[in-house]
Order: structure tokens, then C-alpha cells, then sequence
């Protein structure tokens, strides 16, 4: 993809941090929305900011995006990139993505799966929640973990390798030029 392309999909989808920075509800904030990183597309930030969200993504909580933010802020990381990698576990992937977190979990804990049987209604959802929560947030725990450290070396390497193509690629049309 051209790069104008990339930019103009940039601009178009992330708010301009002049008027984040400025705005009413965020000045408690101070000084800290003013870090560069938060805001500039380079390999550190663009990795942690990864790190960040994949992390969050996997918190079963509705203010996951308020956690990326902070998170975003603490370790310096591209903050709206952190923010919408949280939107992986979405309404529609979450059921699955948390399922499979519940399934982590069990495996982890070396527990069995709960097979009650005995029909739907409320209390058998709250008494069922006491066998799954543990399982539940181990699994999500894990999986925030090593989706963090995947994103993070796996945008490192990423970078580093198109990187290297690229300086490869000028040093090869450099060689051409010269013949």
C-alpha cells in the first residue's frame, strides 16, 4: 500500500492530537498527553502500543479502552493505536475469544470442564459463574500475555525486516545505476 494511502487512512480514522490535548475532560492529564510517542508512528511505540492493547483486548471489562489509554500513557506507547487494538474482542469475536480464554484456563488450572446439565434459568447462571470465573480470568491473563509478547516481537521483527528489504532494494537500484 502507498504510503500517502496509509497516511490518508491515518488521518481520516485518528483524531488530531492538537485537539485531544486541548480537550476539557482530558486536562487532568497535564503534561503527560504532550509525550511524543503517543502520538508518532515509530517501531517503539508502534510495538508497545501493540503490547498495550493485545494486552487489553483481553481484559473482560468494559473500560478496556480507558485501561489501554493509561497504559498507553504510562509506557509511552502510540495511544490511539493502543485504544483501537482493543476492539479485537469486539461483541462479535468476543464470545469465541473468551471461550477459548475459559478453555486456556482449564487447561492451565488442570481442572475439567463444568457439565451441569440442569436447564437454563438465573440461578443456575450465577451458581454456574462461581465454577468458571477462575479458569475464566486465568485463561484471559494467559492470553493477554503471550498475545502481547507476540504483537510486540512479532511488529519488532516486522519492522526490522521491511526495514532491511528496503535498504536492500536501494542499495540494489544504487548497484543497477552504477553498471
Amino acid at each position: 500500500m502507498p504510503k500517502e494511502i496509509i497516511q490518508k487512512l491515518i488521518n481520516k480514522f485518528i483524531p488530531d492530537p492538537e485537539i485531544i490535548k486541548r480537550h476539557k475532560n482530558l486536562q487532568f492529564l497535564g503534561d503527560k498527553l504532550h509525550e511524543p510517542n503517543l502520538w508518532h508512528l515509530n517501531r517503539r511505540s508502534i510495538a508497545l502500543a501493540f503490547a498495550v492493547g493485545l494486552f487489553c483486548a483481553w481484559i473482560p471489562t468494559p473500560t478496556q479502552m480507558a485501561i489501554a489509554a493509561a497504559g498507553a500513557i504510562y509506557f509511552r506507547a502510540n495511544l490511539p493505536i493502543s485504544v483501537a487494538l482493543v476492539w479485537i474482542t469486539n461483541p462479535i469475536t468476543m464470545p469465541p475469544l473468551f471461550y477459548f480464554a475459559y478453555e486456556v484456563g482449564l487447561w492451565f488450572m488442570n481442572q475439567p470442564a463444568g457439565t451441569d446439565e440442569s436447564g437454563f434459568s438465573v440461578s443456575n447462571i450465577f451458581s454456574g459463574l462461581s465454577n468458571i470465573w477462575q479458569p475464566f480470568l486465568v485463561g484471559c491473563f494467559i492470553m493477554g500475555i503471550v498475545s502481547s509478547a507476540v504483537g510486540y516481537f512479532g511488529l519488532q521483527y516486522y519492522w526490522k525486516y521491511h526495514i532491511t528489504k528496503k535498504w536492500e532494494e536501494r542499495k540494489a537500484k544504487r548497484l543497477a545505476k552504477h553498471d
